[in-house]
Protein backbone atom coordinates (compact mmCIF):
# COMPACT_ATOMS: atom_id res chain seq x y z
CA UNK A 1 0.00 0.00 0.00
CA UNK A 2 1.23 3.49 -0.87
CA UNK A 3 0.17 6.41 1.28
CA UNK A 4 0.64 10.10 0.45
CA UNK A 5 1.05 12.25 3.53
CA UNK A 6 2.21 15.59 4.90
CA UNK A 7 4.29 16.01 8.04
CA UNK A 8 3.30 18.99 10.19
CA UNK A 9 4.46 20.49 13.45
CA UNK A 10 2.56 22.55 16.00
CA UNK A 11 4.81 23.99 18.74
CA UNK A 12 6.86 20.78 18.79
CA UNK A 13 3.89 18.41 18.60
CA UNK A 14 4.34 16.59 15.27
CA UNK A 15 1.75 14.87 13.12
CA UNK A 16 1.24 12.77 10.03
CA UNK A 17 -1.60 14.35 8.03
CA UNK A 18 -3.57 12.50 5.34
CA UNK A 19 -6.30 13.67 2.96
CA UNK A 20 -9.06 11.09 3.17
CA UNK A 21 -11.93 13.12 1.72
CA UNK A 22 -12.62 10.28 -0.73
CA UNK A 23 -12.76 7.81 2.21
CA UNK A 24 -10.56 5.43 0.23
CA UNK A 25 -7.88 5.07 2.93
CA UNK A 26 -8.62 2.44 5.56
CA UNK A 27 -5.99 2.23 8.28
CA UNK A 28 -6.22 -0.03 11.30
CA UNK A 29 -4.81 0.71 14.75
CA UNK A 30 -1.61 -1.25 14.13
CA UNK A 31 -0.91 0.55 10.84
CA UNK A 32 -1.42 3.97 12.42
CA UNK A 33 0.91 3.05 15.29
CA UNK A 34 3.52 1.88 12.75
CA UNK A 35 3.28 5.13 10.78
CA UNK A 36 3.80 7.11 14.00
CA UNK A 37 6.72 4.94 15.13
CA UNK A 38 9.90 7.03 15.11
CA UNK A 39 12.19 4.07 14.40
CA UNK A 40 10.15 2.10 11.84
CA UNK A 41 7.69 4.54 10.29
CA UNK A 42 7.40 8.26 9.61
CA UNK A 43 7.44 9.25 13.27
CA UNK A 44 4.83 11.45 14.94
CA UNK A 45 2.87 12.14 18.11
CA UNK A 46 -0.33 11.36 16.21
CA UNK A 47 -2.11 11.09 12.87
CA UNK A 48 -4.67 13.57 11.50
CA UNK A 49 -7.14 12.52 8.82
CA UNK A 50 -9.31 14.87 6.74
CA UNK A 51 -12.74 13.41 6.01
CA UNK A 52 -16.02 14.81 4.63
CA UNK A 53 -18.15 16.68 7.15
CA UNK A 54 -21.29 15.00 8.45
CA UNK A 55 -22.96 17.83 10.36
CA UNK A 56 -22.58 20.94 8.21
CA UNK A 57 -18.98 22.02 8.88
CA UNK A 58 -16.34 22.32 6.18
CA UNK A 59 -14.54 19.09 7.13
CA UNK A 60 -14.39 16.26 9.64
CA UNK A 61 -11.26 15.97 11.81
CA UNK A 62 -10.22 12.46 12.85
CA UNK A 63 -7.37 12.32 15.36
CA UNK A 64 -5.39 9.21 16.31
CA UNK A 65 -2.74 9.02 19.05
CA UNK A 66 0.65 7.47 18.39
CA UNK A 67 -0.61 4.15 19.77
CA UNK A 68 -3.22 4.05 16.98
CA UNK A 69 -6.21 4.73 19.21
CA UNK A 70 -8.68 7.43 18.21
CA UNK A 71 -9.06 10.38 20.59
CA UNK A 72 -11.64 13.13 20.91
CA UNK A 73 -9.39 15.90 19.56
CA UNK A 74 -5.98 17.55 19.90
CA UNK A 75 -5.38 21.29 20.24
CA UNK A 76 -2.02 21.43 18.46
CA UNK A 77 -3.33 18.95 15.93
CA UNK A 78 -6.38 21.13 15.38
CA UNK A 79 -4.16 24.09 14.47
CA UNK A 80 -2.21 21.96 12.00
CA UNK A 81 -5.45 20.50 10.64
CA UNK A 82 -6.91 23.99 10.21
CA UNK A 83 -3.86 25.21 8.30
CA UNK A 84 -3.82 22.07 6.15
CA UNK A 85 -7.49 22.21 5.12
CA UNK A 86 -7.35 25.96 4.55
CA UNK A 87 -5.13 25.16 1.57
CA UNK A 88 -7.50 22.61 0.06
CA UNK A 89 -9.62 25.38 -1.49
CA UNK A 90 -8.73 28.16 -3.94
CA UNK A 91 -8.33 30.84 -2.84
CA UNK A 92 -7.06 29.59 0.48
CA UNK A 93 -9.63 30.05 3.24
CA UNK A 94 -8.79 32.15 6.28
CA UNK A 95 -11.54 30.56 8.39
CA UNK A 96 -12.52 26.88 8.40
CA UNK A 97 -14.78 24.73 10.57
CA UNK A 98 -14.40 21.05 11.34
CA UNK A 99 -16.21 18.37 13.29
CA UNK A 100 -14.51 16.42 16.07
CA UNK A 101 -15.73 13.93 18.65
CA UNK A 102 -15.50 16.85 21.13
CA UNK A 103 -17.71 19.09 18.98
CA UNK A 104 -17.38 21.46 16.03
CA UNK A 105 -14.34 23.74 16.13
CA UNK A 106 -13.19 26.65 13.99
CA UNK A 107 -9.71 27.72 12.91
CA UNK A 108 -8.68 31.23 11.88
CA UNK A 109 -5.46 31.52 9.84
CA UNK A 110 -3.37 34.47 11.04
CA UNK A 111 -0.25 34.28 8.88
CA UNK A 112 2.12 31.83 10.56
CA UNK A 113 -0.24 31.54 13.53
CA UNK A 114 -3.56 29.70 13.80
CA UNK A 115 -6.27 30.54 16.33
CA UNK A 116 -8.57 27.68 17.31
CA UNK A 117 -11.96 28.30 18.90
CA UNK A 118 -11.99 25.46 21.41
CA UNK A 119 -14.94 23.47 22.70
CA UNK A 120 -16.54 24.50 26.01
CA UNK A 121 -14.61 22.96 28.95
CA UNK A 122 -16.41 20.42 31.14
CA UNK A 123 -15.88 18.21 34.19
CA UNK A 124 -14.03 20.77 36.29
CA UNK A 125 -12.75 19.51 39.64
CA UNK A 126 -10.51 21.72 41.76
CA UNK A 127 -8.40 20.46 44.65
CA UNK A 128 -8.79 16.68 44.39
CA UNK A 129 -7.53 14.55 47.26
CA UNK A 130 -5.57 12.29 44.91
CA UNK A 131 -2.04 11.65 46.14
CA UNK A 132 1.01 10.21 44.37
CA UNK A 133 4.05 9.24 46.45
CA UNK A 134 6.86 11.77 46.06
CA UNK A 135 4.76 14.40 44.26
CA UNK A 136 3.86 17.57 46.10
CA UNK A 137 1.05 19.69 44.70
CA UNK A 138 -2.71 19.82 44.53
CA UNK A 139 -4.38 17.92 41.71
CA UNK A 140 -6.99 19.67 39.55
CA UNK A 141 -8.82 18.31 36.52
CA UNK A 142 -10.80 19.63 33.57
CA UNK A 143 -11.85 18.37 30.13
CA UNK A 144 -10.81 20.78 27.37
CA UNK A 145 -11.80 18.43 24.55
CA UNK A 146 -9.97 15.54 26.21
CA UNK A 147 -9.46 14.93 29.95
CA UNK A 148 -6.55 16.66 31.68
CA UNK A 149 -5.04 16.73 35.15
CA UNK A 150 -3.12 19.85 36.21
CA UNK A 151 -0.59 20.06 39.05
CA UNK A 152 1.32 23.27 39.83
CA UNK A 153 4.90 22.68 41.01
CA UNK A 154 7.88 24.81 42.05
CA UNK A 155 10.64 22.89 40.26
CA UNK A 156 9.27 22.20 36.80
CA UNK A 157 12.66 21.84 35.13
CA UNK A 158 13.87 18.89 37.24
CA UNK A 159 10.53 17.12 37.65
CA UNK A 160 10.33 13.46 36.55
CA UNK A 161 7.39 14.01 34.19
CA UNK A 162 7.28 10.42 32.94
CA UNK A 163 7.27 8.90 36.46
CA UNK A 164 4.63 11.15 37.99
CA UNK A 165 2.72 11.60 34.74
CA UNK A 166 2.28 7.86 34.34
CA UNK A 167 1.24 7.48 37.98
CA UNK A 168 -1.60 9.98 37.51
CA UNK A 169 -2.47 8.92 33.97
CA UNK A 170 -3.16 5.36 35.18
CA UNK A 171 -4.56 6.30 38.60
CA UNK A 172 -7.73 4.45 39.58
CA UNK A 173 -9.54 7.78 39.87
CA UNK A 174 -9.35 8.19 36.08
CA UNK A 175 -10.01 4.59 35.04
CA UNK A 176 -10.78 3.14 32.61
CA UNK A 177 -9.99 5.78 29.96
CA UNK A 178 -7.15 7.47 31.85
CA UNK A 179 -6.15 11.11 31.54
CA UNK A 180 -3.49 13.44 30.18
CA UNK A 181 -1.28 14.97 32.85
CA UNK A 182 0.21 18.48 33.00
CA UNK A 183 2.71 20.01 35.40
CA UNK A 184 2.80 23.80 35.47
CA UNK A 185 4.83 26.61 37.03
CA UNK A 186 3.74 30.24 37.43
CA UNK A 187 6.21 32.66 35.82
CA UNK A 188 4.11 35.81 36.14
CA UNK A 189 0.46 36.71 36.68
CA UNK A 190 -0.46 36.01 33.04
CA UNK A 191 2.42 33.71 32.14
CA UNK A 192 3.00 30.04 32.97
CA UNK A 193 5.26 27.21 31.81
CA UNK A 194 4.11 23.62 31.44
CA UNK A 195 5.28 20.08 30.72
CA UNK A 196 2.85 17.40 29.60
CA UNK A 197 2.55 13.62 29.76
CA UNK A 198 0.21 12.60 26.94
CA UNK A 199 -2.16 9.67 27.08
CA UNK A 200 -1.76 7.56 23.93
CA UNK A 201 1.81 8.73 23.42
CA UNK A 202 2.65 7.39 26.90
CA UNK A 203 5.42 9.86 27.46
CA UNK A 204 6.29 13.54 27.57
CA UNK A 205 5.59 15.57 24.43
CA UNK A 206 7.01 18.97 23.49
CA UNK A 207 3.56 20.56 23.55
CA UNK A 208 -0.12 19.77 24.01
CA UNK A 209 -2.78 22.29 22.99
CA UNK A 210 -5.60 21.01 25.15
CA UNK A 211 -3.09 20.70 28.01
CA UNK A 212 -2.03 24.33 27.64
CA UNK A 213 -5.67 25.32 27.68
CA UNK A 214 -6.37 23.25 30.79
CA UNK A 215 -3.40 24.76 32.65
CA UNK A 216 -4.30 28.34 31.70
CA UNK A 217 -7.92 27.96 32.79
CA UNK A 218 -6.98 26.30 36.09
CA UNK A 219 -4.39 29.04 36.67
CA UNK A 220 -7.11 31.65 36.22
CA UNK A 221 -9.46 29.85 38.59
CA UNK A 222 -7.00 29.47 41.45
CA UNK A 223 -5.27 32.88 41.13
CA UNK A 224 -7.88 35.06 39.38
CA UNK A 225 -5.27 35.97 36.74
CA UNK A 226 -6.94 37.74 33.80
CA UNK A 227 -6.73 36.42 30.26
CA UNK A 228 -5.13 35.98 27.90
CA UNK A 229 -2.60 33.65 29.49
CA UNK A 230 0.80 33.07 27.87
CA UNK A 231 2.02 29.46 28.05
CA UNK A 232 5.62 28.30 27.54
CA UNK A 233 5.93 24.70 26.35
CA UNK A 234 8.83 22.26 26.36
CA UNK A 235 9.33 22.72 22.60
CA UNK A 236 10.40 26.33 23.18
CA UNK A 237 7.29 28.11 21.87
CA UNK A 238 4.96 30.44 23.75
CA UNK A 239 1.26 30.16 22.94
CA UNK A 240 -1.74 32.19 24.03
CA UNK A 241 -4.96 31.04 25.67
CA UNK A 242 -7.90 33.44 25.53
CA UNK A 243 -11.22 33.01 27.35
CA UNK A 244 -14.29 34.67 28.79
CA UNK A 245 -15.85 33.69 32.12
CA UNK A 246 -19.30 33.81 33.60
CA UNK A 247 -20.70 32.45 36.87
CA UNK A 248 -17.09 32.53 38.22
CA UNK A 249 -16.06 29.02 37.10
CA UNK A 250 -17.71 28.61 33.70
CA UNK A 251 -15.85 29.47 30.50
CA UNK A 252 -16.86 30.59 27.03
CA UNK A 253 -15.01 31.78 23.91
CA UNK A 254 -11.92 29.72 24.75
CA UNK A 255 -9.21 30.13 22.11
CA UNK A 256 -5.75 28.67 21.50
CA UNK A 257 -3.33 30.65 19.31
CA UNK A 258 0.05 29.38 18.17
CA UNK A 259 2.19 28.16 15.27
CA UNK A 260 1.38 25.42 12.76
CA UNK A 261 4.07 24.53 10.24
CA UNK A 262 4.46 22.26 7.23
CA UNK A 263 7.63 20.17 7.52
CA UNK A 264 7.57 18.03 4.37
CA UNK A 265 5.36 15.81 2.22
CA UNK A 266 6.03 12.32 0.97
CA UNK A 267 4.82 8.88 -0.01
CA UNK A 268 5.42 5.78 2.10
CA UNK A 269 4.94 2.13 1.11
CA UNK A 270 3.89 -0.42 3.73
Amino acid sequence: MQLSFHKMNGAGNDFVVIDNRELNIQLNKEQIAWLCDRQRGIGADGLLAVEPAQKGANYRFRYYNADGGEAEMCGNGARCFGKFVSRLSEPHKKMVTFETIAGTLSAEILGDQVRIAMSTPTDLVLGSTIRVAGLEGTVHSINTGVPHVVVFVDDLENLDVVKYGAALRYHDSYAPAGTNVNFAKVLDEQHIAIRTYERGVEGETLACGTGMTACALIHHLITDAPGPIQVNVAGGDTLEIGFETYESDTFSDVTLTGPADFVYQGVITF
